[in-house]
């Protein structure tokens, strides 16, 4: 592992606090909230500079950020504290973090999915010997239609193929501006209904566009199911070998570096998620925490819970993260050391 790594790897998530950061920083301005400080990493101040009421700086270690607010963890009388502000409004600014992280997942994977390219119904190539060859399909062909249905993805001509259930299908094809009908028979291989065809992908930023956001949602229903699978203990390998610490990512970064541009930009898109999702958890101490508090205040018909016992709770859910932190950290160091 080199310095350049290294670099990378704090430059990236130096890249996805800030836009966590950015998203409580941008709606607290938007409510009116008095911000004393918007940090990048925690720690003494290796940089800082004051722009009107708000001091901006970057701090020595790379391991969060924070906006700090009049009135977030005590009573204020003034106006323009966060405690003061209605619900809806100090919901919004805490929930805009993690909802930021969710929008950089897709930003950061649009170009990952554009230099993958999207499966189109133009065929790549044909396997030989395969029932498609044998009823005269070739690469370069474009599938239009499935027993006179129209086909406009790759998604749509497998699932025309799954649907046959082995049963002959009538398809049209476009070659070089000729439409041709072929019939052809799916063989059942390996639980599925294949004809012996691979897609051509295509570079589309609409077909990237769609992709992201289906990959977002698919990798957001993966972390919910392995938060269930931390809450009940049925993690495979157990917490110390399922979840990594700060040098756990950095490890995992130095190998996406090595395979290249496009594997970082899917990992950070995946740290940044699991920045999004983990945050919304009713944790103390995380905004997920501070959600759960706004809503028994909701409850209560708008009576607030005492600002000093919440910044008590949310105090002790802080350091038992620290707690854990370090614990993951250990685990990381002792895999990597071959402990």
């Amino acid at each position: 592992m080199n310095i350049i790594t290294i670099l990378v790897a704090i430059l990236a998530f130096g890249v996805i606090v800030f836009i966590h950061e950015l998203g409580h920083f941008l709606f607290a301005k938007k409510a009116g909230v008095r911000i004393h400080e918007f940090a990048i990493g925690m720690g003494p101040k290796i940089y800082s500079f004051k722009k009107g009421e708000t001091m901006y700086s970057i701090r020595l270690l790379p391991l969060g950020g924070y906006v700090a607010m009049e009135g977030e963890d005590s009573d204020s009388k003034d106006p323009r504290a966060f405690g003061n502000k209605s619900i809806l409004q100090r919901a919004s600014i805490l929930f805009a973090g993690p909802f930021f992280n969710i929008i950089l997942t897709v930003i950061i994977l649009i170009p990952v999915f554009m230099y993958i390219g999207t499966p189109s119904t133009t065929l790549r190539d044909v396997i030989d010997n395969s029932v498609a060859q044998k009823a005269g399909i070739q690469a370069g062909d474009t599938v239009t239609e499935i027993n006179g249905h129209e086909v406009n993805s790759w998604k749509e001509l497998s699932e025309g193929i799954q649907d046959s259930e082995g049963k002959e299908l009538n398809l049209t094809i476009d070659r070089d501006g000729k439409e041709k009908d072929v019939k052809v028979t799916p063989e059942f291989k390996d639980g599925n209904y294949l004809i012996g065809i691979y897609p051509k992908n295509e570079r589309d930023i609409l077909g990237s566009f769609g992709n992201a956001i289906k990959a977002t949602i698919s990798m957001i229903a993966g972390m919910i199911t392995f938060i269930g699978q931390l809450i009940t203990g049925n993690l495979p390998g157990g917490i110390g070998e399922s979840v990594a610490g700060p040098v756990g990512v950095i490890s995992i970064v130095a190998d996406a570096t090595k395979a290249g541009i496009v594997n970082v930009l899917y990992l950070a898109a995946v740290i940044s998620l699991n920045l999004g999702v983990l945050n919304l958890l009713p944790i103390p101490a995380l905004d997920g925490g501070r959600l759960f508090f706004l809503f028994i205040e909701f409850l209560r018909g708008g009576k607030k819970i005492d600002p000093e016992k919440e910044g008590m709770v949310n105090l002790i859910g802080f350091a038992a993260l620290m707690l854990f932190m370090l614990f993951v950290t250990y685990k990381d160091i002792a895999r990597l050391v071959g402990m």
